[in-house]
């Protein structure tokens, strides 16, 4: 079973400051803790891929009909208060498998080395009809 899993970025809980305010070792202890994880999935056959994101000011919606040019506009709108951080697609046996993995990654540590606690949206992946 497939499952992504989207790691949010919404502030409050264990983080209220951007990370791009964090002291160097505190971004780098987070990161660390990021690559730990990744580590030991890929030691189980578990990790199909994991990414960060770039920030939103970055991002792009684009929208075609099928005909002309399409429309491209920046995004996300500045009232929007989460961004998606970044990414895990995992290959586990079970839903509570994706969970705890899930459940790892928001207790990533923040400044001061507090759990991040960032909410996972944990989606199972659809195969395409056969």
């Amino acid at each position: 079973m497939r499952y992504m899993l989207l790691q949010n970025y919404a502030g409050g809980a264990g983080c209220t400051v951007p990370i791009a305010e964090w002291a160097p070792e505190e971004v780098q202890a987070h990161i660390d803790y990021q690559r730990d994880i990744n580590r030991e999935l890929i030691e189980r056959g578990e990790l199909v891929d994991a990414q960060a994101l770039t920030g939103p000011s970055l991002a792009k919606f684009v929208i075609h009909n099928g005909i002309g040019a399409p429309a491209i506009t920046d995004g996300p709108f500045p009232e929007t208060k989460e961004l998606l951080a970044g990414y895990r697609i995992v290959d586990v046996e079970s839903p509570e498998r994706a969970v705890e993995i899930a459940a790892r990654v928001s207790a990533a540590p923040a400044r001061g080395g507090v759990p991040i606690e960032q909410p996972i949206e944990v989606r199972e992946m659809m195969e395409a009809p056969r």
